[in-house]
């Protein structure tokens, strides 16, 4: 091998290094989610009306924001907060599309009365990719499943929804809450007429004994693990049970004044939202952009740098070899300058991105309820204020019984 030979393979190889790690850096994942569409499952035939389970779907757990600075990079607790409320609803409004349930409801956390619980934490929201912990249990204390589920869109998704000319209204993760509502569907499937009429059961004596905790507590045991067994069942015209199925109606009534106004929040929200993950999105894709392009930058300019001193190694001193190691070094330098100045435009799509979720916090305000002339409002603090309401109906139930209770 000659002498230039030698020297073109030494100036070669760090180029070559560089640019089959820059080949490695620039390969993109799927831009549509893996899954497809997934159509959901409705009932074929009416269900008879005791055949039928209530749903509670809790407020979700807002969860906790990524510990990245770049993965958390526009997002908030103001928004997460707002989404814990307008998950729930997503949800709720698929199963009840469904026919395969009764009333289908959202309530604050720890709600007592309900005959399936569904309980959400939200683990990854950015616009792109949703993440959410479904756990589902009925009123005897059978856990159905405890599952993440996983949904993530392209980035084209947004402005192809974009270029229609009559955009569709479906929410952009709908194929998520159709997973969830047809596992609950199916889980549902499995259970036997009996098994039904019992989780129905307990749900009314766990309401009694959370009103009347000495009157009722004796009905039930519950175990070890959380499993209640009806031991007992007050008679059919026992006065004092009677006036328990009739404020669990005006509880019902409650909740039902809850979820209309958790109802037209989402509709006011639907829009900012919507809004706020496509920016979101599109500014997150745009940062992923500059972020190839600076590192793209600064890899060819360390290959330059190695270039020059491979040459530095290996010449001989001449005139030409300074020069050109000169140059290589002095772009090498500039290449690596821009890519950090390349760095400095993430910074205006990290602000982008921030005063959009500022905006959005601001459009997304909680919303204030008034129930029988108490006015309360609908925030992260809707479980206290619901307990508030569950002590009123406690004190209904002692003016009409005389019977205090523990």
């Amino acid at each position: 091998m000659t002498k230039q030979s030698a020297l073109n393979v030494r100036f070669l190889l760090p180029v070559f290094m560089v640019l089959t790690l820059l080949g490695g850096c620039s390969t993109l994942g799927p831009t549509h989610d893996v899954k497809g569409h997934v159509p959901l499952n409705k009932a074929i035939a009416e269900i008879p009306e005791n055949q039928l389970l209530d749903v509670w779907v809790e407020l979700f757990d807002p969860g906790k924001l990524p510990d990245d600075e770049d993965e958390a990079m526009g997002l908030s607790m103001d928004i997460r907060e707002a989404e814990a409320r307008y998950m729930p609803e997503q949800l709720r409004t698929t199963m009840e599309n469904t026919g395969h349930w009764g009333a289908v409801r959202v309530v604050p956390q720890s709600t007592t009365g309900g005959e399936l619980l569904v309980q959400g934490e939200i683990l990854k929201s950015d616009g792109e990719e949703l993440v959410l912990r479904i756990r589902a249990s009925d009123a005897s204390g059978h856990e159905w499943f405890n599952r993440a589920y996983e949904e993530e869109i392209g980035e084209g998704v947004y402005k192809a929804r974009n270029l229609l000319r009559n955009p569709p209204k479906q929410e952009i993760f709908q194929s998520l809450y159709n997973t969830i509502a047809n596992d609950l569907a199916e889980f549902r499937r499995m259970l036997s007429a009996k098994e039904i009429a019992t989780i129905r059961q307990v749900a009314e004596l766990r309401f009694a004994a959370d009103l009347s905790p000495d009157a009722f507590a004796g009905d039930l045991q519950v175990d070890e693990k959380g499993r209640y067994t009806v031991m007992h069942l007050p008679a059919a015209n026992d006065p004092m049970y009677q006036r328990v199925l009739a404020i669990r109606d005006r509880d019902f009534l409650l909740i039902d004044t809850l979820n209309g106004h958790i109802d037209n929040f989402c509709r006011e929200m639907e829009t900012p939202y919507d809004e706020w993950r496509k920016a979101r999105s599109e500014e997150a894709a745009a940062l992923r952009k500059v972020e190839r392009d600076a590192m793209t930058r600064k890899l060819l300019g360390v290959a330059a740098i190695l270039g020059a001193i491979a040459l530095e190694a290996t010449n001989n001193g001449s005139y030409n070899s300074s020069i050109l190691r000169d140059t290589l070094v002095l772009g090498g330098a500039y290449a690596i300058k821009t890519g950090f100045d390349k760095d400095s435009e993430t910074d205006i799509h990290r602000d982008a991105i921030i005063e959009l979720d500022e905006s959005f916090s601001m459009e997304a305000r909680p919303l204030v309820v008034e129930v029988e002339g108490e006015t309360h409002e609908l925030t992260g603090s809707a479980e206290v204020q619901y307990t508030q309401w569950r002590a009123l109906l406690k004190r209904i139930y002692i003016s009409e019984t005389g019977f205090t209770g523990s």
